[in-house]
Order: C-alpha cells, then structure tokens, then sequence
C-alpha cells in the first residue's frame, strides 16, 4: 500500500492545540478562615481598658472629652476634633433610652439568641453616644417587631454572672425594657346569696317580668330593696316595672368583654319608667358615635330557654324606637 512521504523541514513547536470539550466550569468560591495559634492579644490602653475593668465589675462608665462630652463606649480621642480625652471617667446609666433598633427576625448561629430579637442603639443615661448593643424583647416575640419596640424605649442591662465576665461588652447580655407593668393572672371565685327581694327579682327575669319595690317615701328601686336606704324602714310594697326607660349617662369600652355585642361596645345606666334609680345595663343596636344621654331605650331579653336565676335575664338595652339609617343625621352634621 502507499504511504504519506515523511514530513520534512523543522518540526513544528509551541503548545498542543487543546482537545475539543465542554466549557470550563465557574469557579469553586470556598470557605476560608484566618486562625491565630495561641490566640490574638490586644492591648487596651489606659481608656478602653478602665471601661472594660469597671464592666467587668458590674458598672458602666464613660470618658469625659475636654468639651464636657461623655462617650460610651469610651474612645482615646474626642471623635469631633480628635483631640484627647480626659481622665475622667464619670458613671452611666445603668437604665437608657433605645435610639434606633433593628429587628432580627431570624437570628445566625453566633448571634446571641436563637430567637426575634432586636440590635439597638442604646444611649445611657448621662451619656452623649450610644452604644449599639442587643435588646431581648422576650420570649413571645415573634418575626414582626412588637408594638413596645420603638425609639424612646427605656431599657437596662441584664450582666452575666459575676463568674463568667471576663471584661468584655459581652459581660453585657443583652439590654431588657424596663418594667412598666404588672399583668395579674389571678382569679377570684366568689358565691352571691341573693336575699329574698334579689331572689323574686331574678325570677322575675325569668319570666320576662322586672320588679321593684317602693319604699314609704314614694321611692321606687330596682332591682328591689328589703329596706330603704335613704331611711332605713322596711320596704314592702312590690311594683313591676315596664321595659323601657331613658339612658342617663353611658361608656364606650374597647376592652372585650364575653356578655358584650362587639368592640367597641356601650354600657351605660338606665333609669327604667317609673323607677328613681338607674340600673346598669350595657346598651346594643346602635352605633356607639351615636349614642347620647337621653336616648330612649328598651330592654332585650335572653331567650328564655338561656335565662337562669344566676344572672340577670335581659341581655342588653337596645334604642327605642330603632334608628333608622335613611333618616337620622350623621355625627358630624349633628355637631354643625
């Protein structure tokens, strides 16, 4: 068979041409880490270090500028003209006021919770810097800010225990809102004997009927009395009362409450027709911006498979006659 000649002149030099091939791949970005054997020391000097040692104590202390400015946390040098500090170093807070915060909704694994909290700026009280820092705003907090987070909030430190500081700012645990409320979870159980003038009135109420009694005045009360309390003298003569009266005088609420329509919601005192005593009694079926003292109004019964002698029968007063939507004023054309 034939065969291609030798090939002749210089042989050809420089690199092989590269292999056909897929494209490299992107570049590998790793995880690096810079360790120091034996660890790294500083030195703090005569400013950091006062600041540092008093922390360690259980006190918070700043340095004085030659203005008069105290910083925390304290610096060798006034930061606004660079000039030196003094040596004095007067006592702060412990208490302060948050400047401006940060929340942290979900926290890195070498925060200093493992749960919301918030990163503050936190100017102590006697201070003219703040010290940034992290807030604790309890355990319920979840991933939004909670309403007591703002700028104003007084706060004080929470130390470590005096055995694991070391003199560091994180002797400093974290920054906790000041108390300023107590919530009392306790609960009073108590029982009600009704006496017999009670006794009729709440069966009465059972039946759809309101009693009351008329002392030797002329003075009707409801719900009944056993005896006038203006006087003292037996009360006998037993009346029954209509379902309607005149509000006298009323409250808006905007705390619940389990026997209340909604909230917002109304009570107020009733003085029924023909009685000289108001009852209180809450008030529905009508727009709380709309009720008024004088307004008359009529009782709503429980229906009667719920009405008990435990507690009173009519669920609420309601307006007499109803307000009707098409013709009654709004409340700003009532003010004009």
């Amino acid at each position: 068979m034939p065969t291609d000649p030798e090939p002749t002149g210089p042989a050809p030099t420089g690199p092989e041409p590269a292999a056909p091939g897929p494209a490299d791949p992107e570049p590998l970005i790793g995880t690096h880490g810079v360790a120091f054997p034996g660890g790294y020391t500083r030195s703090t000097g005569p400013v950091i270090g006062r600041f540092l040692t008093e922390l360690r104590d259980g006190r918070l202390v700043g340095v004085r500028t030659a203005s008069g400015r105290v910083l925390v946390p304290p610096t060798e040098y006034d930061p606004l003209d660079g000039s030196p500090v003094t040596g004095d170093h007067p006592g702060v807070g412990p208490a302060g006021t948050v400047q401006t915060w940060c929340w942290v909704a979900e926290p890195r694994p070498r925060h200093p919770f493992d749960r919301p909290f918030a990163w503050a700026a936190v100017l102590l009280d006697g201070a003219d810097t703040a010290m940034l820092h992290a807030l604790d705003m309890g355990e319920a907090a979840g991933a939004e800010p909670p309403r007591a987070l703002r700028a104003g909030l007084r706060v004080r430190p929470r130390l470590r225990p005096e055995a694991e500081r070391t003199g560091a700012v994180t002797d400093i645990a974290c920054f906790r809102p000041e108390v300023t409320e107590v919530r009392d979870t306790g609960r009073l159980d108590y029982t009600v004997r009704a006496d017999p003038a009670l006794a009729r009135y709440l069966d009465a109420q059972t039946e759809g009927r309101i009693l009351g009694s008329r002392a030797r005045s002329g003075a009707v009360y409801v719900p009944p009395r056993e005896v006038d309390p203006a006087d003292g003298t037996p009360v006998t003569e037993e009346v029954e009362l209509p379902p309607t009266g005149t509000l006298t005088t009323f409250s808006v609420n905007h705390v619940p409450d389990p026997r209340a329509p909604e909230v917002p919601f109304v009570t107020g005192y009733v003085r029924l027709d023909g009685a000289d005593v108001d009852l209180l009694a809450l008030v529905s079926g009508v727009d709380p911006a709309r009720v008024r003292p004088g307004m008359r109004v009529r009782a709503e019964w429980l229906p009667p498979e719920e009405r008990s002698r435990t507690r009173p029968s009519i669920r609420w007063f309601v307006p007499d006659p109803p307000p009707d939507p098409l013709r009654e004023p709004a409340p700003e054309q009532e003010e004009r």
